[in-house]
């Protein structure tokens, strides 16, 4: 097992690898990791690819085009062919690249929506997708048997320009003259907060058209909040699309959050309303199924709103319920026809494109509806609440615990001590597929679940309206606090 002073052992989580900068995540272990993940990626993906390359790319994050080339060089004295990024580039495109250059895989220097002290690595297969947890668990293995770069140079580096073929192929899955059209008329304002990642540009170079970003500059430090697309990170972006809002009243704002790589969104409507991935994914669903008559499952996690399985079910489509983590989405959608997944963090993607999450398309799918039924998120999505006759409420709130032993006692509590009652409701059923979740005598849930990456309690939370979200989340926090003292 590699462990340097205290440093955590190499372990993957939901997504990849992550570690704080120069501490757990350092030169030296990236390369090691990199060299067994090139050798894993060749051992499970080499009858899908074409010859002996990995691609190697990376986000804005510090540091993170040097940990690229320096995985890529290591990769390179294995003698693989690297593609190595010549500028950053959101995650999905990189996945992309795997699967349109007929690669073995991709490695993604990122740490996604961590904060800024973090880095990771994201592996991805040949496919154009995260791998499985067997692919990772072999890297795993190699990593404690022990691997030394060989500095040889019997491979090859080439640079390549990430944008370029990944913006190609999404500009031919959407109607994008209909999107040009609503904004050059004035009907549609669209407007990004970038977060300082790696989507910066994206919609520009995609739309070609006018779009006012935000946050767009390079920050290391993501402006001293996590690059990710959550409604508290969103009061400046709420801020001007309001005001543009009232200044022009006939035309649809909308506003994009993109997160640090590019593969999770958010979005804020004309009046302020925030749009999680709770409240896009139905929206997508209709846009998807009804327009564009795309056909197949609808995947979702444990996380995920109710709303999804009844408006589903509105539409004839069948509904597959995985864990918390897009791996298992993409997995489900290399066995079976799939329309999209979706996961509760804005993590969206589609069967007919990579099994792979993709934030800057699922924009652009969203602007598409826009255009063709001229109305805003917020008329869309209540007219599936209609239709499907669901409304409800969702909120997700995360505990910071002392240490990982914290989280160890509660897992046990959880284990052989669960809940009998959550906020004066009797509970009626429990799941625990990830984490726990629990359903309510009133059709609410609690679902109580673990970060795979930090000592993070999340508690996630959907019921009638928001006074009753907050009560069980309020519920459960004071619930995990009491349980860690007791057993401290």
């Amino acid at each position: 097992m590699l462990a340097f002073g205290n440093q955590q052992p190499i372990r993957f989580g939901t997504d990849g690898w992550r570690g704080i900068i120069a501490a757990d995540f350092t030169f030296e272990r990236v390369q090691r990791v990199a060299i067994a993940t090139a050798h894993v990626l060749k051992e499970n993906f080499a009858d899908q690819a074409i010859d002996n390359t990995i691609i190697v790319g990376y986000d804005r994050r510090f540091l993170a085009d040097e940990f690229a080339l320096a995985a890529a060089e290591a990769i390179q004295g294995e003698g693989f062919h690297v593609l190595l990024a010549n500028s950053f580039a959101p995650t999905p495109a990189l996945s992309y690249a795997a699967h349109h250059h007929k690669a073995l895989g991709a490695i993604a220097l990122t740490a996604s929506h961590n904060p800024a002290g973090y880095l990771g690595l994201k592996v991805k297969g040949a496919f154009g997708g995260s791998v499985s947890e067997e692919i990772t668990a072999q890297i795993e293995a190699r990593l404690e048997v022990g691997i030394d770069p060989q500095h040889s140079t019997t491979g090859s580096l080439d640079y390549f320009d990430p944008w370029q073929d990944y913006c190609a192929g999404l500009q031919q899955l959407v109607d994008l003259e209909k999107i040009r059209q609503a904004i050059a008329a004035d009907r549609l304002q669209v407007f990004a907060d970038v977060m300082y990642g790696a989507a910066a540009g994206g919609l520009t170079q995609l739309l070609n058209a006018a779009i006012q970003e935000i946050h767009c500059e390079p920050d290391p430090l993501f402006g001293g909040r996590p690059p990710e697309p959550l409604e508290k990170h969103l009061s400046q972006l709420q801020r001007t699309i309001r005001a543009a809002h009232n200044q022009d009243l006939e035309a649809i704002q909308v506003g994009f959050v993109f997160d640090g790589d590019g593969d999770r969104i958010a979005a804020v409507a004309g009046d302020g309303e925030f749009f999680s991935s709770q409240k896009l994914i139905p929206i997508l669903l209709a846009h998807l199924s009804q327009n564009r008559q795309y056909q197949g499952e609808v995947v979702k996690t444990v996380s995920g709103s109710d709303l999804i399985p009844r408006l589903s079910e509105y539409y004839g489509l069948l509904v597959f319920e995985t864990p918390i983590g897009y791996k298992y989405i993409a997995e489900r959608m290399q066995q079976t026809q799939v329309l999209l997944g979706g996961e509760e963090s804005g993590g969206i993607g589609y069967g007919h494109h990579i099994p792979e999450r993709d934030a800057l398309l699922a924009a652009l799918y969203l602007l598409e509806a826009i255009a063709i039924f001229d109305q805003d998120l917020g008329e869309l999505y209540h007219s599936l609440q209609t239709k499907a006759n669901f409304y409800g409420a969702y909120d997700r709130i995360d505990l910071h615990l002392r240490d990982f032993s914290s989280r160890d006692r509660l897992l046990k509590i959880l284990a052989t001590n669960p809940p009998k009652a959550i906020a004066n409701r009797d509970v009626i059923h429990s799941d625990p597929k990830d984490g726990y979740k629990f359903r309510l005598a009133d059709q609410s849930w609690l679902l109580i679940r673990f970060s795979g990456t930090e000592p993070v309690l999340r508690l996630y939370s959907e019921a009638a309206n928001p006074e009753a979200v907050q009560e069980i989340l309020t519920w459960a926090k004071t619930w995990a606090e009491a349980a860690d003292q007791a057993e401290g």
